[in-house]
C-alpha cells in the first residue's frame, strides 16, 4: 500500500512498520478520500524524538534572527499557496471556503505567525532580570527537548499542528516541533508541513527542527507526551483524552498544556431583555450556530431569570433554531457525540426544546437544540449538566432571580469565556455587581454584552481558563508573547563573567529596543550609559 510520507529528521520517507491507515472523509458528503495515510508506530515516534532532541541543541547555537525569519518566510509561503489550502481545507472539513477559510482563518494564521516574529525578534517576551547589586540575572529561554504539538479538528489553519498559534510560540521561543497531524485534515497538515521545510531549509535552521506524523496508536501519544526527551506537549481536543495525555505527562514530570471542555455560560440580566431581547437571542444563534457549533467557546450554557421576558426569548431563540438549516459538522463521528451529550443532559433533568436527533442526508448534521433545566435542578448536579454538547446545541438554566443565578456560577466549572448581558443605560448594575464577583473567578475571559465566538489574536488576549477548559489557569494559547512563556525555561545566571552572558543579558541591550528589568524597573537603556 502507497502512504502518504511523514517527515522525520529532514527526510520525507515512508513509514517505518506502521500499524495501520486511515483515509480522509468529506463531511460534506460522507465520500473517503483517496489519499492513504499511515499510522506510525514505535520506530517513526522514537526517531522523531531522537532527531527533535538533537535539533533542540542545535538551535540553542542558532542566532534569534533566525527564527523571526523562518516564521516571516513561512507566512508568505503560506500565502502563496492559499487557494491549493483553500481547497484542500474545504474537501477535507466541508468548512466554507471564503467566508471562514480564505477571509477568516487563513489572514489569522499568517498574522499570529508574523507576530511570533516580531515577538522572537524584539526579545522582551524572554523577561530579561537583572539586579545589579549582586549580579544575578534571568531569563526565559527555549526548553531541552522538541515540543510536540496536537492539533483540533476544528480549525484546520489557525491551530494547525503545524502553522497554528502553538507551533508559532514554541518556534519563536526556539524549539524544534513534532507535529502530530489531526486526522480530520491530514492533507492540510502535509502542505503546511512542506512549506514549512521549505522554509527550514531557506533560513538554515536545522533539519531536525520540524518532524510531522499523522496519528499513532493511543499508546504511543502516551509515550510521546511522557517521553524523557519532551520538552512539552500542547493539545487541543476532548477532556477524555486530553486527561489521559496529561496523566502520562505529569508522571514523568513533562509539561503539557491542554484546552480541553468547557460550556461557556451566558448571563442574561432582565433588564437587557426588556432593552433588546430580539437582537440578543439573533446574537446567541449566530454564536451558537457559528461553525456548526463547533467552537471551543460556543455559548452552550444560557442563565435567564424566569419570567414572561425569559419566556419570549425563549420562544424567539428556538423558533430560530427550529427554523434553520443545520450546519455540517466535521467528523463522522459528530452526530453520535451530540446525540450521545444530549441523553446525558435529558438524563440529568433537562428538557429538549428542539431539536436533540441526527439530521439523515448526504452531509454530517445534527438538529439545532436547545434544551431548558430549572436553577435548582442545575445547582444539584452541576457536573452533569455542564456536559459539553461540542454543536449547536446550549442548555438554558432558568433561575428565580439574581441570587440564585448567583448560585448557578458559584457551582460552574472552569471556563474558556463567561458573558453577562446587562441594560445598556445601567440599570442592571446592581445585579452585574452581584454575579460577576463570582462568575469572573470561574473563566478566562470575562465578556460583557457580546457573544464569546471570535478569538481576537492580540498580546491582551487569553485564550485559556480554569479547569477543566484548560489544564492550568496561568497560561494562554493565543496572544503574543504570553503563549510563547509555556515552550520557555527560566535561565538564571549567577556571577558569570559578562563575555559568557547571553546577549539579552549583557550590560548591553542587544536590540537598543529590547524591554529588560533591571534593578526592578523596565527599560530599554542599557547598563551604565
Amino acid at each position: 500500500m502507497q502512504y502518504q510520507h511523514i517527515l522525520i529528521a529532514g527526510q520525507w520517507r515512508a513509514p517505518k512498520n506502521p500499524v495501520g491507515y486511515f483515509n480522509a472523509v468529506n463531511p460534506a458528503n460522507k465520500q473517503t478520500l483517496p489519499e492513504v495515510y499511515p499510522v506510525s508506530g514505535q520506530e517513526d515516534v522514537e526517531e522523531a524524538i531522537t532527531a527533535g532532541k538533537r535539533a533542540a541543541a542545535e538551535l540553542r547555537k542558532v542566532p534569534r534572527e533566525r527564527f523571526a525569519q523562518f516564521l516571516e518566510v513561512f507566512a508568505d509561503k503560506i500565502q502563496a499557496r492559499t487557494d491549493e489550502l483553500v481547497d484542500r481545507a474545504n474537501l477535507e472539513t466541508g468548512l466554507p471556503k471564503e467566508s471562514r477559510l480564505r477571509n477568516g482563518e487563513l489572514p489569522r494564521t499568517t498574522d499570529q505567525l508574523r507576530q511570533a516574529s516580531k515577538a522572537a525578534r524584539d526579545r522582551s517576551w524572554c523577561h530579561a532580570t537583572i539586579q545589579t547589586s549582586v549580579n544575578i540575572r534571568s531569563m526565559m529561554g527555549p526548553l531541552d527537548g522538541p515540543v510536540s504539538v496536537f492539533g483540533p479538528n476544528n480549525f484546520p489553519f489557525a491551530f494547525n499542528s503545524i502553522a497554528g498559534g502553538d507551533f508559532a510560540a514554541a518556534v519563536a521561543a526556539g524549539n524544534p516541533i513534532i507535529a502530530k497531524a489531526n486526522t480530520g485534515h491530514p492533507g492540510t497538515t502535509l502542505i503546511f508541513a512542506q512549506l514549512a521545510f521549505e522554509a527550514v531549509k531557506e533560513t538554515g535552521l536545522p533539519p531536525g527542527t520540524l518532524q510531522m506524523i499523522y496519528r499513532t496508536p493511543p499508546e504511543l501519544g502516551l509515550q510521546l507526551v511522557s517521553h524523557p526527551d519532551i520538552g512539552a506537549s500542547a493539545f487541543t481536543g476532548s477532556k477524555f483524552a486530553g486527561l489521559k495525555l496529561k496523566s502520562a505527562a505529569d508522571k514523568a514530570g513533562k509539561p503539557i498544556y491542554l484546552e480541553m471542555s468547557c460550556v461557556n455560560p451566558v448571563f442574561i440580566l432582565p433588564g437587557t431583555l426588556k432593552e433588546r431581547s430580539d437582537e440578543i437571542a439573533a446574537e446567541m444563534f449566530n454564536s451558537c450556530a457559528l461553525g456548526a457549533g463547533q467552537f471551543c467557546t460556543n455559548p452552550g450554557l444560557i442563565v435567564l431569570q424566569k419570567g414572561d421576558l425569559a419566556e419570549t426569548f425563549i420562544k424567539t431563540l428556538a423558533d430560530t433554531f427550529s427554523s434553520s438549516q443545520p450546519g455540517v459538522l466535521l467528523s463522522p463521528k459528530g452526530p453520535d457525540g451530540l446525540l450521545q451529550a444530549v441523553e446525558v443532559l435529558k438524563a440529568a433533568g433537562a428538557e429538549l426544546i428542539t431539536g436533540g436527533k441526527t439530521v439523515e442526508g448526504q452531509s454530517y448534521r445534527f438538529a439545532n437544540t436547545l434544551l431548558r433545566v430549572d436553577a435548582g435542578t442545575f445547582i444539584g448536579n452541576p457536573h452533569t449538566l455542564q456536559t459539553e454538547a461540542f454543536g449547536t446545541a446550549s442548555l438554558i438554566v432558568i433561575a428565580d432571580d439574581i441570587w440564585q443565578m448567583k448560585e448557578v456560577a458559584s457551582v460552574l466549572e472552569g471556563n474558556l469565556t463567561g458573558c453577562i448581558y446587562s441594560d445598556t443605560q445601567g440599570r442592571d448594575d446592581s445585579e452585574y455587581n452581584i454575579l460577576e464577583p463570582e462568575l469572573r473567578p470561574k473563566v478566562g475571559r470575562l465578556l460583557n454584552d457580546k457573544v464569546p465566538t471570535g478569538v481576537a489574536v492580540v498580546a491582551s488576549m487569553n485564550h485559556g481558563g480554569p479547569y477543566p477548559a484548560t489544564g492550568h489557569p496561568g497560561f494562554t494559547a493565543v496572544g503574543i508573547p504570553a503563549s510563547m512563556l509555556r515552550f520557555a525555561a527560566l535561565y538564571c545566571y549567577d556571577n558569570i563573567r559578562p563575555h559568557r552572558l547571553p546577549a539579552e543579558l549583557r550590560d548591553k541591550n542587544p536590540t537598543g529596543s529590547m524591554w529588560r528589568r533591571i534593578d526592578g524597573q523596565w527599560t530599554q537603556t542599557s547598563i551604565n550609559t
